[in-house]
């Protein structure tokens, strides 16, 4: 009775996302004209401030950031809260330093994806086919680790067993993407960013009532801090095991580094107008702060509640949030609460997939087959980018059915790759007029494999994250590359750089 009651909030919220995506397709349908690509890809440039800044905190808001990072934090203490909170500027970075300029560009060169954007600055198919396959490579690892953290906490919670549960939700959140294109995904992002704040509330009302109040829940983290087999979460450096190197280096992998992530980047091309990217600046940051410090806080201060050590909790941070979910929460509570770390992922999910599908149709198929009369048909391209985008879904559902363990370090990894490839084509392409394909290139294959193999082989420098050393070998060798090799076209140039031309 305890699971059905908890799953028929859930369902509820599955049944609104699938009729806003529906019936936003039927809207479509009345329109006439109307070109697909940018309606499915970029929702015709049309998202107001708060869809904008809500879609936007939605995606970069992930199922690490509900139950992979507050587990975590659960473990180490204040210093993890330390470690995520320079994520309170990444909407601000991503719309202040990409905002008007990308969204100026793509307006002139009618650029419907950020690949669209690199392979006119760059004039170069190797880069664009290069970056396309990147991404394709990321997005997918990226979306396994929403679907296995989705299909945790879900099974978790309701009582059913892994698989079904995974299934459950994937269904629904392939459905609404493939139908609906982004115009729904960035609707529904806000509908889940909105979820994922009130779940986070309740949340914290379940903490603090189990916890018998805030001083008792300190109480009892202070007097585990106190023990000296134990890791003093009351440390900025949890006793050692968050180094001063390593957070240091979140300011780049969590914060500056963000303006590299594609699925983010395209925000900036899709919104309606410069009062709007203004609005969403501000609304961002501020949820996007309280989300991100928030949830971590929130993690910590369930030590209060769930005391038992890491071994007997199935030795993995994974599962605490979903067991204070699962056994300190009423049914109906917990029904609503589930809706938020759900939300996370799907969000994240969506928009990852029409980023993907993007890649796949627009960036690569309609590019190379643009002198063909199939490629000019709207109807064709709908269904094909339909069927692509329902085959990425799939794919990454099956690939999630055995899942590896610790969320967080998967989704950090895939942050960290795309990150690394796609930083210094996007700042040096927008920003200097100097940079080329031949750096570009450069950068994108010698950063990222620099990244890759010292993950792979856990080569650090110090014990800063690796994204240090792809971001900086990336950084040098696309200057190199740049100046030593021909400057880019001045038509080019005009385009981007109108104040220098």
């Amino acid at each position: 009775m305890r699971s059905f009651t908890i799953l028929i909030p859930s369902a509820i919220f599955f049944l609104l996302l699938l009729s806003i995506s529906f019936y936003l397709k039927q809207q479509e349908k009345t329109k006439r004209n109307i070109n697909f690509s940018k309606e499915y890809f970029i929702g015709g440039r049309s998202l107001n401030g708060f869809v904008l800044a809500m879609s936007l905190i939605a995606t970069y808001g992930s199922v690490s950031s509900f139950v992979g990072g507050p587990g975590v934090a659960w473990q180490k203490g204040f210093a993890w809260v330390l470690f995520a909170s320079v994520q309170i500027v990444a909407a601000y970075l991503i719309l202040g330093i990409l905002g008007k300029k990308m969204a100026l560009v793509a307006r002139k060169i009618d650029a419907v994806t950020i690949i669209d954007l690199i392979r006119y600055r760059y004039a170069s198919n190797t880069l664009a086919n290069l970056c396309a396959l990147v991404l394709l490579v990321f997005f997918t690892t990226q979306m396994i680790a929403q679907f296995i953290g989705g299909a945790q906490i879900f099974a978790a919670v309701t009582g059913m067993n892994y698989t079904t549960g995974l299934i459950f939700f994937a269904a629904v959140v392939i459905i609404y993407t493939t139908i609906g294109g982004f115009k729904t995904v960035a609707i529904t992002d806000t509908i889940c960013a909105i979820m994922m704040l009130l779940g986070m509330f309740f949340l914290a009302y379940a903490i603090l009532q189990k916890g018998a109040g805030l001083a008792n829940i300190m109480h009892t983290i202070q007097v585990f801090s106190n023990d000296k087999n134990n890791i003093d979460m009351l440390s900025p450096t949890a006793s050692g095991t968050v180094s001063i190197p390593l957070l240091m280096s979140q300011w780049i992998l969590c914060g500056i580094g963000t303006i590299g992530l594609p699925q983010s980047a395209v925000r900036c091309i899709s919104y309606k107008d410069t009062q709007s990217v203004h609005k969403a600046m501000i609304i961002g940051t501020i949820v996007c702060g309280a989300m991100m410090v928030g949830m971590p806080l929130l993690g910590v201060l369930a030590r209060g509640v769930i005391t038992q050590p890491l071994s007997q909790l199935g030795g993995t941070t994974d599962k605490i949030i979903p067991m204070l979910i699962a056994n300190y929460m009423n049914p109906w509570l917990a029904g609503l609460t589930i809706i938020g770390p759900l939300a996370a992922t799907m969000s994240t999910i969506s928009s990852l997939l029409i980023a993907g599908s993007s890649a796949i149709i627009k960036d690569i198929y309609l590019f190379y087959t643009k002198d063909n009369n199939r490629s000019n048909n709207q109807k064709f391209i709908s269904r094909i980018s339909i069927s692509v985008t329902a085959i990425m879904g799939i794919i990454t559902v099956l690939m999630a059915i055995k899942p590896p363990d610790i969320i967080v370090w998967i989704n950090l990894f895939a942050f960290g790759g795309l990150e690394t490839a796609f930083f210094w084509i996007l700042i040096f392409g927008f920003f200097w007029h100097r940079a080329n394909a031949a750096g570009a290139i450069s950068s994108l294959i010698c950063g990222l494999s620099a990244y890759c193999l010292t993950m792979a082989f856990g080569i650090k420098i110090s014990s800063f994250h690796n994204i240090v050393i792809g971001i900086g070998i990336g950084a040098i060798v696309f200057i190199l590359g740049s100046i030593f090799t021909k400057s880019p076209d001045k038509k080019i140039g005009r385009i981007f750089f109108p104040e220098r031309y």
